[in-house]
């Protein structure tokens, strides 16, 4: 854990470190908060760039991610193997096997911890951007299907996580709509119904591109990027699908 804890001082946190997040961090790291800050109001005037940064860095999106998907496994009273194996290979995908396995030993410790779902994304949706709240989302509702099984309860934790992140209907029914397919499907994906005309498709899409397209997201890591880059082609699929079905 040492190079992991490292890594996160030396520049993949930035605000994490602080509020109900760098709370909860606290609480699973020991005292990394208290040495971290102490360090920091001493060395403040020798060197400012170790100041917490307002805005989203890398590990403030992935300790962001580990906190929600703990409240998402415990919706249901259950953490059931099937979804703590989505979090730890979710994460090996993204970040490779080491930091993976470094990730989820602090998950553990998280998840036995309690979590004002409030604050914690009151405090995200402060310093992250609407796009990295979206992926936020998008990766939830991977987690909730990783059993095959989507409960209500976690339905409804992701909606209230949702809500407290500033996520508009549309934008979490069309996230939800890439992993539940149904009739209308790729019509809810790109936020409209089925009457719609074939100009007003067209325009839906190219909305879709601007709010989703990955390079919203290239402040987080290129790893986040890459997840970002599976949500984009649900997008493009939908598209083609609808398309398809016109003939245009």
């Amino acid at each position: 854990m040492n190079q992991y804890l490292k890594w996160m001082i030396a520049g993949g946190l930035g605000w994490a470190f602080a509020g109900p997040v760098g709370l909860i961090l606290g609480i699973a790291l020991g005292n990394i908060i208290e040495t971290y800050s102490n360090s920091n109001k001493e060395n403040e005037s020798d060197s400012p760039k170790r100041k917490l940064k307002e805005y989203s860095q890398p590990g403030d999106f992935e300790i962001s991610l580990l906190i929600l998907s703990a409240v998402v496994i415990k919706a249901d009273g259950i953490s059931k193997t099937e979804e703590l194996d989505y979090v730890r290979r979710y994460f090996a995908k993204m970040y490779g096997a080491r930091r993976a396995n470094e990730s989820f030993a602090l998950f553990k410790e998280i998840i036995n911890q309690p979590i004002s779902i409030h604050s914690v994304c009151s405090q995200i949706r402060g310093h992250m951007s609407h796009a990295g709240r979206l992926q936020l989302i998008y990766f939830l509702f991977g987690l909730a299907k990783s059993d095959g099984i989507v409960s209500n309860d976690e339905v409804n934790i992701i909606q209230k996580i949702a809500n407290y992140l500033y996520i508009n209907d549309k934008d979490f029914l069309s996230i939800r709509s890439m992993y539940y397919v149904k009739s209308a499907h790729h019509y809810e994906v790109l936020e409209i119904n089925p009457e719609v005309n074939d100009d007003e498709v067209k325009r839906a899409y190219r909305r879709m591109v601007l709010k989703f397209h990955p390079d919203k997201v290239e402040g987080l890591g290129e790893e986040v990027r890459k997840g970002a880059q599976e949500k984009f082609l649900q997008i493009q699929l939908a598209y083609e699908e609808i398309k398809k079905e016109r003939g245009l």
